[in-house]
């Protein structure tokens, strides 16, 4: 008898669950629908939501730096009923507004990759350590250029006042070993993580010295702009004496840097961003209980180039871990 009461218990409390789970909203806010990046993201968080039988809602700013888009997205996920939402910034000051509104509203708000400005805005942060990235990277640079003299740097960046990206270039001059405005520094540019856009600064930036001889890029699709404008700027015996390091590891960038085109590049793991962002809205949703502070979601150097003092990984594995 005891036996049967208690099975019953947990039918009723396994059904429960799910119900619970089932009736879960959670949000998803990127910065755009069109980088691999961010497709990525989303796909880790459906498959996630699926997993655990909620319902996720997704939207996207038209553009990197979109923070209208972000602000409708907030409102529109809240009136719909979200448990929680889970946002990338495009303006990471801008948005904070509108993250308040919907946490007095009691919905949890967890950044992904990209903190806030303060940090604190949103309940949690679960993000590569986009410093580290950018460390390593410059740590790499600067091994692998040990001896060099005449060193000619160009910093192809995001855009000013996305902590991302700041985050990332002052990694990287940290790692390299040099402060904001050092002579080595010819040149600096602002692509918005456009291969497009990092074509044109590289070519404005070879306008400007054409000796350059090592490209900090934020990411990949501006590591390839870059490269394209050196291609058809230098002969094939110049180019090899050229640098470039990036940020991201997609598996395009991966790719990049098997064929030569990037010599490393720092790799994160947006899947797992999203996917640990579900479990802690899901997770709120049954217990009450939310998340805090910063979880760091790693970041692995890529290259097949290795270099001493510097760890890191081929592109064997970072193509076995890439994204896009």
């Amino acid at each position: 008898m005891l036996k049967n009461i208690l099975l019953s218990f947990l039918i009723l409390f396994s059904f429960s669950i799910s119900l619970i789970a089932k009736d879960v909203k959670v949000g998803l806010i990127t910065k755009t629908e069109t980088n691999p990046f961010f497709v990525k993201m989303r796909e880790g968080a459906d498959a996630k939501a699926k997993e655990l039988g909620a319902e996720l809602l997704s939207a996207a700013g038209n553009f990197d730096g979109d923070n209208a888009s972000q602000v409708t997205a907030i409102e529109n996920m809240v009136t719909a009923g979200v448990k929680g939402i889970l946002i990338t910034p495009s303006d990471t000051k801008a948005i904070v507004p509108s993250i308040k509104k919907a946490r007095d509203q009691g919905v949890l708000v967890i950044a992904l990759d990209t903190p806030t400005e303060p940090q604190d805005a949103t309940d949690a942060l679960f993000a590569t350590d986009n410093y580290k990235a950018g460390l390593f990277i410059g740590q790499y640079a600067r091994s692998m250029l040990k001896g060099k003299k005449n060193i000619k740097i160009a910093t192809l960046d995001l855009a000013p006042g996305i902590t991302v990206g700041e985050l990332r270039h002052d990694g990287f001059l940290k790692g390299f070993g040099i402060k904001k405005g050092d002579k080595r520094i010819v040149c600096s540019q602002d692509t918005q993580g456009d291969q497009t856009k990092g074509q044109t600064a590289m070519e404005n930036c070879l306008t400007k010295d054409p000796g350059i001889n090592l490209v900090y890029t934020i990411n990949e699709p501006a590591a390839f702009g870059a490269y394209n404008a050196l291609k058809r700027a230098k002969s094939a015996a110049e180019l090899k004496d050229i640098i470039i390091v990036s940020i991201d590891g997609g598996c395009e960038g991966v790719r990049g840097v098997k064929d030569g085109r990037i010599l490393a590049t720092s790799q994160q793991y947006p899947l797992k961003m999203a996917s640990l962002g579900v479990e802690a809205v899901v997770n709120f949703a049954k217990t009450g209980k939310k998340v805090s502070g910063y979880t760091d979601t790693g970041v692995t150097l890529i290259t097949d180039k290795k270099t001493r003092g510097v760890k890191s990984q081929d592109t064997k594995f970072g193509l076995d871990n890439c994204w896009g």
